[in-house]
């Protein structure tokens, strides 16, 4: 938790929502895992974790994770932020979003 919050600025909510991404966005997140992208050393049972910083809709800010362990396609994304995106917007499963990632 010390490093996230030393490399993004804050506190990541103990959870992650999963998102969907559209097919026609697979290739983008294949080319993004292929540069050089910051990773977040795991420790103990925890694995590395490769991320990008991010905004969902527009106003939520956060991070997009990948992590090496558990990460099994690319067309989902797992994106983290400060509070339970959920609840405090209100989203159900299902709902779309937007997702900008940082270059």
């Amino acid at each position: 938790m010390d490093q996230f919050e030393a490399k993004l600025n804050f506190k990541p909510f103990m959870g992650t929502l999963n998102i969907q991404v559209d097919e026609n966005d697979v290739e983008r997140i294949k080319k993004l895992m292929e540069t050089d992208i910051p990773v977040i050393k795991g420790e103990g049972i925890f694995g590395d974790v490769k991320f990008k910083k991010a905004v969902m809709n527009g106003e939520i800010k956060g991070a997009v994770i990948f992590p090496e362990k558990t990460h099994p396609s690319m067309d989902i994304v797992e994106f983290i932020a400060p509070k339970n995106i959920k609840e405090t917007y209100q989203l159900d499963d299902g709902d779309p979003v937007t997702v900008s990632i940082e270059n």
